[in-house]
């Protein structure tokens, strides 16, 4: 079983990356092999990173505000790539009333402020068993 690849990007001119830090450690000290973009990425290098290195899933961290058209560009980048299949996960500052939405846009994962880090980690365990069904057993 290969691990659970994951790029962690930060879209957009939001210039603080602690919570992506983060979040990128605690994928990689749970087994996920995790590639971090660094700081303000358009949709376009972030699709282009995510399909040069294979990921699985790419989680974008947005405290800007604009998480919902953000994630919208990163999602249709990747249909137009040929790259549908990787999972898009959102973090950051994402108020309740905008889960929703923007899993209409495609996000496979939405974790608002405040979400434990268990239970992110737990989701992409999760989607690591689902993609790699040999693991399960």
């Amino acid at each position: 079983m290969r691990p659970l690849k994951v790029l962690i990007a930060k879209p957009g001119l939001d210039g603080h990356d602690r919570g992506a830090k983060v979040v990128a450690q605690a994928l990689r000290d749970a087994g996920m092999e995790v590639i971090y973009t660094g700081l303000k990425r358009n949709p376009e290098e972030i699709v282009a990173g995510a399909v040069q290195e294979d990921v699985d899933v790419v989680g974008l961290s947005i405290l800007s505000g604009a998480h919902t058209l953000l994630c919208e560009r990163v999602v249709r980048g990747l249909r137009a790539a040929g790259a549908g299949g990787i999972k898009v996960a959102v973090g950051g500052t994402i108020p309740q009333a905008d889960v929703a939405t923007l899993q209409a846009a495609g996000a496979w994962a939405v974790f608002p402020t405040g979400t434990p880090l268990p239970a992110i980690i737990a989701a992409f365990q999760q989607l690591g068993r689902v993609l790699d069904p040999a693991a399960a057993r």
